[in-house]
C-alpha cells in the first residue's frame, strides 16, 4: 500500500557554495571525483540532518551529486550528444537558452544504474522515509528527438521513447529490488501539453500526450506496488526562479488523472499559471495529491492563512483526505540553484510542515 505524507517537498535543495566550488574544481581537473565525492557526502548530511530539524516527512539527498535534475541520464546512458533544443525561459533574467537535456545521436545504451552512486548513501543516512526521483522516459521524446540527428537511430519519437521505457524501468525494478519504497518521476514536459502556445506547436497534442503516458506507465510496469508509493511531478520549468510553459490543467486532467498509474502527483500550484483547483474532481479516489503551493522561485513567504484557505478550496474537490502539501518544485532544478538564500530555503519547508500539522491536525 502506497504511504501518504502530509508536508512533502519534490526533491532538489540549494548546494552550498562549497560544493558548487568543488564542482567547478572538478571539471578543471583541480580536484579529485574522491574529494567531490567526500565534499557532497558532507553536504547531503548536513542536508539530511536539516531536513529532519524542520519535520519535513520525507527526505532526500537535495540532489546534490547532480548537475541537474536529469543529468544523469546522458552520465548513465551512452548514445547522447553534445546537441541541446532551445527553451525560451520566462522570469528573472529571461532569455532563450539550451535545455539541460542532451540529443539522442546513437541508439541509447545503458551503462550503469543511473542512481547507483547516490541510493546506498542516502539509504545509510536517511535515518526514515525518503524518496528517488528520476527523470520519466517520456520527457526525452520531446527534448532529446531532433530532426536530422536522432532520425537516423530512431525513425519516430516513440521509436526513442521505447528504449527510453527500458532504461528507467531498469532503474525501477533495481530501486525496488535495494528496498526503495518512494520513487518520484520528474515531468517537466508533461507541461507542452497543457500549454496553449505548445499544443499550437505539435501535429495531435492529445494524441502525443497519450504516447507519454503509455511510457511511463511501461517503465513501472511489474513493479510490486504493494509497499512502494510511485509519484509523479509536474512543473513549468524551473531554473534560476524562471519558467517556459503557463497553463491550467484542463487540457490533461482526464487524461492525467484517468489514466497515468501512479499513487501520487505532485502539482504545481504556487502562481496563476497553474490554473485553479477544479480539474481535481477528476483526480480517482484513493489517490494523492500533493499540492505546491509554496513557491520555491522568490523568498517571500507564504502566509499560513492563505494556504489553509486555498488547501480548504481544492478540498471542494478532492477530499481532505488524499491531499498534502509542498513546494512547487525543488530549490535547484540545476545545481546553480533559484534566487534565494539557504535560510529562506529552510523557512519554506519549515512553513511546509507547520502548515500540514494544522490542515491535518
Amino acid at each position: 500500500m502506497a504511504s501518504r505524507y502530509r508536508a512533502e517537498q519534490v526533491g532538489s535543495l540549494l548546494r552550498p557554495p562549497e560544493l558548487l566550488e568543488a564542482r567547478t574544481q572538478n571539471a578543471e581537473g583541480k580536484l579529485s571525483q574522491e574529494e567531490l565525492r567526500a565534499i557532497e557526502d558532507r553536504a547531503i548530511l548536513q542536508a539530511l540532518d536539516k531536513q529532519r530539524e524542520v519535520g519535513i516527512d520525507v527526505v532526500t539527498d537535495g540532489e546534490m551529486r547532480r548537475a541537474s535534475w536529469l543529468h544523469d541520464m546522458a552520465g548513465a546512458v551512452d548514445g547522447f550528444v553534445p546537441r541541446k533544443i532551445m527553451l525560451d525561459w520566462k522570469g528573472p533574467g529571461g532569455a532563450v537558452e539550451a535545455s539541460q537535456a542532451l540529443a539522442a545521436g546513437a541508439r541509447l545504451r545503458k551503462v550503469r544504474q543511473m542512481t547507483g552512486h547516490e541510493l546506498p548513501f542516502l539509504k545509510k543516512n536517511a535515518q526514515g522515509p525518503f524518496k528517488i526521483t528520476l527523470p520519466a522516459p517520456s520527457n526525452f521524446m520531446l527534448a532529446s528527438y531532433q530532426p536530422g540527428i536522432t532520425d537516423r537511430f530512431y525513425a519516430r519519437q516513440e521509436d526513442l521513447l521505447q528504449d527510453l521505457v527500458g532504461i528507467v524501468h531498469d532503474e525501477n525494478q533495481w530501486l525496488v529490488s535495494q528496498g526503495v519504497t518512494y520513487i518520484q518521476m520528474d515531468a517537466p514536459f508533461y507541461s507542452h501539453y497543457l500549454d496553449p502556445e505548445k499544443r499550437k506547436q505539435m501535429r495531435d497534442p492529445d494524441a502525443e500526450f497519450d504516447k507519454a503516458i503509455g511510457g511511463d506507465n511501461a517503465s513501472l510496469k511489474g513493479l510490486p506496488r504493494n509497499n512502494l508509493t510511485v509519484a509523479f511531478h509536474i512543473c513549468r520549468g524551473n531554473n534560476r526562479s524562471r519558467w517556459y510553459t503557463e497553463g491550467g490543467y484542463d487540457a490533461i486532467a482526464e487524461k492525467l488523472f484517468g489514466k497515468l498509474d501512479v499513487d501520487t502527483f505532485l502539482l504545481e500550484y504556487d502562481t496563476d499559471r497553474s490554473g485553479g483547483f477544479e480539474p481535481l474532481r477528476l483526480v480517482p479516489r484513493g489517490k494523492t495529491v500533493v499540492l505546491g503551493l509554496v513557491t520555491t522561485k522568490d523568498s517571500k513567504l507564504e502566509s499560513q492563512d492563505d494556504l489553509l484557505r486555498r488547501i480548504d478550496q481544492a478540498a471542494k474537490y478532492i477530499p481532505l483526505e488524499n491531499l498534502a502539501i509542498s513546494t512547487q518544485c525543488g530549490f535547484a532544478s540545476v545545481a546553480a540553484g533559484n534566487l534565494l538564500t539557504m535560510d529562506e530555503q529552510w523557512k519554506k519547508l519549515e512553513l511546509v510542515v507547520n502548515t500540514a500539522r494544522k490542515a491535518w491536525a
